[in-house]
Formats: C-alpha cells, sequence, structure tokens
C-alpha cells in the first residue's frame, strides 16, 4: 500500500486537516517543495481530492454525491428497476440493512441509499476512506442528499474485520477489485488509481464464506461480465446488467 501524503492548502483548515490525520492516519507534508511527485491529498474548491502530480491528465479523483452522473443515476437510473436494486431485493423491501464491504468511491452504496436502504459503507484503504468520509461531509450539508446521507455510515476497517465483528444485517454487497482484461480499452482513470493505490483484492474469495454468516437475507456479489464465481462457489441466481453481473447467495426470501 502506498503511503499517500496530505499537502497543505489555503482550504484545509487546522481543525480538519486533524481530523483526517487522526482518523484516517493521513501524513501531513508541511513543505512539499519542487521534488515532490506522486499521488497525494489535497482540498480544492472546498473538496478532498486524490491527484498525482506526474501525470498532468490524470485530474482529480473525488467523492461527490452531488455530481451530474450521481444526480443523475439517482434520478433517472431506474429505480428499482435497477439490476443492483433487484439483486440486493429493494425492488420488495426498500428499507434493508446493508453492509457493502468493499465499498471504494461509493457510488453503488450511493444508489442503494437512495433506494431506501440503510449501508454500512466499509473502506479499509485510508486514502480511499477519507475521500468517502469528505464526501459524505459535504453531501450532508446539501438539502436533496441530507437523507440520503443520514442512511449511509462510513466504517474505516478491513473487510473481514467488519464482516466478523459487524452486527446482523439483511444484505451483504461485495464489490472486490478485479484487473481488467488485457485487451481491455484504456482503464478509466479512476480504475488506474485504485490499482495504484489501493492494489488489488487478493483476500476476495476469504470474505464470501463470512459474508454468508453475516447476512441474514443475502450476498450479493458484483462481478464482471467475464468474471468466474467468487471462491468458485455458485451462486442461488444472477441478475445481468449493462456492464456487471450480480450474483445473489440467497439465506432467506426478502
Amino acid at each position: 500500500m502506498l503511503a499517500i501524503p496530505l499537502l497543505p492548502s489555503a482550504e484545509l483548515t487546522d481543525v480538519y486537516c486533524q481530523q483526517l490525520q487522526q482518523q484516517f492516519g493521513l501524513s501531513l507534508v508541511q513543505s512539499p517543495g519542487d521534488k515532490f511527485a506522486g499521488w497525494y491529498l489535497s482540498m480544492v474548491q472546498g473538496a478532498l481530492v486524490l491527484l498525482n502530480s506526474s501525470l498532468a491528465k490524470q485530474g482529480a479523483i473525488l467523492v461527490d454525491f452531488a455530481s451530474g452522473a450521481s444526480s443523475y443515476r439517482r434520478q433517472h437510473g431506474g429505480g428499482k428497476s435497477e439490476a443492483i436494486a433487484k439483486a440486493v431485493g429493494l425492488n420488495k423491501k426498500a428499507t434493508l440493512s446493508v453492509l457493502d464491504a468493499t465499498a471504494g468511491l461509493g457510488r453503488d452504496a450511493f444508489v442503494l441509499a437512495s433506494l431506501g436502504a440503510r449501508v454500512t459503507l466499509v473502506e479499509r484503504n485510508p486514502v480511499v476512506a477519507a475521500l468517502l468520509f469528505d464526501g459524505l461531509r459535504r453531501a450532508a450539508a446539501e438539502p436533496q442528499l441530507t437523507a440520503v446521507a443520514a442512511r449511509m455510515q462510513l466504517c474505516h476497517s478491513s473487510a473481514l474485520a467488519a464482516l466478523t465483528t459487524s452486527e446482523p444485517v439483511d444484505v451483504v454487497f461485495l464489490d472486490p477489485m478485479f484487473p481488467a482484461r488485457e485487451k481491455s480499452a484504456q482503464v478509466k482513470k479512476e480504475m488506474r488509481a485504485f490499482h495504484d493505490v489501493v492494489g488489488s483484492d487478493d483476500d476476495a474469495d476469504s470474505l464470501l464464506a463470512p459474508a454468508l454468516l453475516l447476512a441474514q437475507k443475502r450476498v450479493v456479489v458484483k462481478r464482471p461480465g467475464y468474471a468466474g464465481w467468487l471462491a468458485g462457489q455458485a451462486p442461488t441466481m444472477a441478475v445481468t446488467g449493462k456492464n456487471n453481473r450480480f450474483d445473489v447467495y440467497v439465506n432467506a426470501a426478502i
């Protein structure tokens, strides 16, 4: 795991800086100097962002639940008819509790919370967890997102630890990192950052068994269409989306 520094900026207050350092173990670089290169975190236009000083075309990576893409999906994404909603069971019951054990940038968790689920976002990488924390902070201040943000809770922990210590939930959602096919198009900027900063989920197969023990109703595993089953275990059923497949392991009917 790369050590990603937090660079000071005019927008980063001392109080918030200390909170990020204490909660996520980030290290503040007081004087980066001209020789600094690589990935770093900083506050830009009121948001915590991940940047790379050596990749001019990379652009800023942040969690923005109020962005055009997130808002459009929330308002026009198909709602309970979406594949992810059907897989989780939100087309039958909106008030499910969901533990998203591999939250990443929180897009799927946001969709589930927008549909009424109470979602715990588990993220073990401190950089990604800090981005999620800041995204939730800003979402809570947006009138149209306050209710959705209130249904989302961040847990900075490894997935395995969360799965073995959490209170039972209705659904466990797993979306482990999966390497892109060699012949695929250029990896999106966020995926490049994730592979650089986060690495791969080599322990993904070990998550299915504890997830099945924790989930009261079902475990949902998001996979690329070309990927095999997690831990080689066949699901009860699968719901196919536009770009992904959702393998569903049913413990009890919703």
